[in-house]
């Protein structure tokens, strides 16, 4: 099982990023996936989930800002985030099924908002 996470940066409030998540090596098309995120000193907070199905979860804080999308013939999930905040400033990562604690995850992607 492997995840690689693309298209963090350091970015400045108000402008959007999209990350790009590819997996392999698990049946990708009937696993939710999960977006999360961990800033230092604290711990992991899942910001979005996708299910199989296509049904979605997001956390109040990136309501209405970000946006989970998968493509299963890709065995890629994606988070689209809009009107980033310096708050969001985390490393962000992709995890197999809806827990931020799951043993299936990738190593994640800095996303730091600053101006």
């Amino acid at each position: 099982v492997q995840f690689v996470e693309s298209g963090g940066g350091l970015v400045e409030p108000g402008v959007s990023l999209r990350l790009p998540c590819a997996a392999s090596g698990f049946t990708f098309s009937s696993s939710a996936m999960i977006w999360a995120r961990q800033a230092p000193g604290k711990g992991p907070e899942g910001v979005s989930t996708i299910y199989s199905e296509g049904n979605t979860l997001y956390a109040g804080s990136v309501k209405g800002r970000f946006t989970i999308s998968r493509d299963n013939a890709k065995n890629t999930v994606y988070l689209q985030m809009n009107s980033l905040k310096p708050e969001d400033t985390a490393v962000y990562y992709c995890a197999k099924g809806g827990s931020v604690y799951s043993n299936y995850r990738g190593q994640g992607t800095q996303v730091t908002v600053s101006s």
